[in-house]
């Protein structure tokens, strides 16, 4: 359990959409964890770029920002959000295979909710 408690987090952030009276604060606040886990905890496929190989290093990572085991990956990736020429790159990296694309739109999904339930009144009284 100790790398999926991202999982726990996201289906208590559904459970608190779907029971009204957990609030905006409880929202926001797994909404956070869980685009938190995404980011740097999630178990994905490194993809950092590797001389010689197209698909990238294809080791186990923590999260999408943040590379695998070896020392120069990981930071690697996370440099590639800010080289403006590497950035299509690392977005491309996000849906290279089924756990990143699943880790992605989960990250996006609690980053939505969050945004979401910072509105007073559209969703949860």
């Amino acid at each position: 359990m100790g790398q999926w408690w991202g999982v726990l987090a996201g289906a208590l952030l559904i459970a608190a959409w779907i029971n009204k009276a957990a609030g905006p604060a409880v929202v926001i606040a797994l909404s956070a964890v869980v685009l938190l886990w995404c980011a740097f905890q999630a178990p994905v496929t490194c993809g950092a770029p590797v001389r010689g190989r197209e698909g990238g290093c294809r080791n186990n990572a923590s999260g999408l920002l943040l590379g695998c085991h070896i020392r120069q990956h990981r930071w690697q990736k996370l440099k590639m959000l800010i080289v403006r020429r590497q950035v299509r790159a690392f977005c491309s990296g996000l849906f290279s295979d089924g756990k990143a694309t699943i880790v992605t739109l989960a990250g996006i999904g609690s980053f939505a909710s969050g945004l979401v339930a910072l509105v007073p009144g559209l969703v949860i009284h």
